[in-house]
């Protein structure tokens, strides 16, 4: 059996204090509720994963779907489950200013504050990828 495909996506951004990258502080299930993620969902049949990126940003933050551009995947795949696979890609916002629709918060954060984030565990196995991606 083939697994669910998740996607999330790094939106990264060049602001006078440098790069951030936006992240995203769920609110569900209970277990994780409070802790930071990259925004994004699964991938429905027939989608492909760019298109799933844009479809879940536009979702959950109420963004334009034409002002995000998915670039490359940032790091390895993250096993959710046997059944689930999680996947990260870069992505650029050519405009807009994201809402927390589906999260509790969002917060922009740079590479010096990633270490200190509560994120949810599968998303940390990204942070030398991300580190490197604001670097």
């Amino acid at each position: 059996m083939t697994p669910q495909i998740v996607v999330a996506g790094a939106v990264i951004a060049d602001s006078a204090a440098g790069r951030t990258v936006l992240i995203a502080q769920r609110r569900r299930p209970p277990e994780l509720a409070g802790r930071w993620e990259l925004p994004g969902g699964k991938v429905m049949p027939g989608e492909s994963e760019p298109a799933a990126v844009i479809r879940e940003l536009g979702e959950e933050l109420g963004l334009d779907p034409d002002a995000i551009t998915v670039g490359p995947r940032l790091g390895a795949d993250v096993e959710l489950s046997p059944e689930m696979t999680l996947r990260a890609y870069l992505v650029r916002l050519a405009r807009g200013e994201p809402r927390p629709h589906d999260h509790q918060a969002l917060r922009w954060v740079a590479a010096g504050q990633l270490e200190t984030v509560d994120w949810v565990p599968a998303d940390r196995a990204w942070l030398p990828e991300l580190t490197q991606a604001l670097g």
